[in-house]
């Protein structure tokens, strides 16, 4: 009996954890203190970015660009997939009350981050979450994958532009198809051959994170798109 009992604590105990980990997976604690602060003095913002590290690394290279006064805010973390920021995209999005959202995902899922890439889920998530902030009154703006060469953490992708060009034209296409705004932050920033991101608009190699340059051009593009939006 104490033995059945053990058993069970253990199962129960690996039980527990895995639940945790699941819950953990999306990582909702990251923005969870500055989104309960913009809730309970209902101080939202008119924009907000969600991405992966490529977003959150923008207001660290240039805060002068997510202030009260621009109304903007990011909602990037590192690693993430569409998968993750599908799974907390009603936490920091949907519960802001933005005017505006600016979806950048794929990155990481061509990446293998969560495993095996599919394009078709990959796509199927960026189209729910600017399916669910329409359906919340909020308008979807698109973006393209940046341009990656490879991924240092990932040497076994080995066909990373070849791919993320075949989602980007994907993305786009959805998004005409669909009346939603679309922004390029590919063209200006890969290289004259289109086989990496330009090394002058990176910040590691290959490039898959923009420096502060590369922030800039993003910003022109970004902007350009949202005074139609006014």
């Amino acid at each position: 009996m104490k033995n059945l009992a053990a058993i069970i604590v253990t199962i129960a105990s690996a039980l527990t954890l895995n639940a945790q980990e699941a819950i953990n997976w999306a990582n909702f604690g990251r923005y969870a203190a500055e989104n309960d602060t913009i809730i309970a003095h209902a101080t939202y913002p008119k924009v907000v970015l969600m991405g992966n590290s490529i977003t959150e690394g923008w207001p660290v290279q240039r805060p002068q660009f997510f202030t009260p006064e621009t109304g903007i805010v990011g909602r990037g973390i590192s690693g993430q997939t569409s998968y993750q920021m599908l799974v907390r995209f009603r936490s920091d999005v949907v519960d802001l009350k933005p005017k505006i959202v600016v979806i950048n995902a794929g990155t990481n899922d061509i990446a293998l981050n969560s495993g095996a890439y599919d394009e078709n889920h990959t796509l199927a998530n960026i189209i729910t979450m600017a399916e669910i902030a329409k359906a919340n009154g909020i308008t979807p703006v698109l973006s393209t994958v940046l341009p990656a060469g490879g991924f240092s953490w990932r040497l076994e992708v080995t066909n990373a532009m070849e791919q993320i060009q075949s989602l980007n034209g994907r993305i786009k296409e959805y998004a005409v198809e669909n009346g939603i705004y679309f922004v390029d932050y590919f063209t200006p920033l890969v290289n004259s051959d289109h086989t990496a991101m330009s090394p002058g608009f990176a910040s590691d190699n290959p490039g898959v994170h923009p420096n502060g340059d590369g922030y800039d051009v993003m910003q022109v593009v970004l902007m350009d798109v949202l005074k139609q939006l006014k």
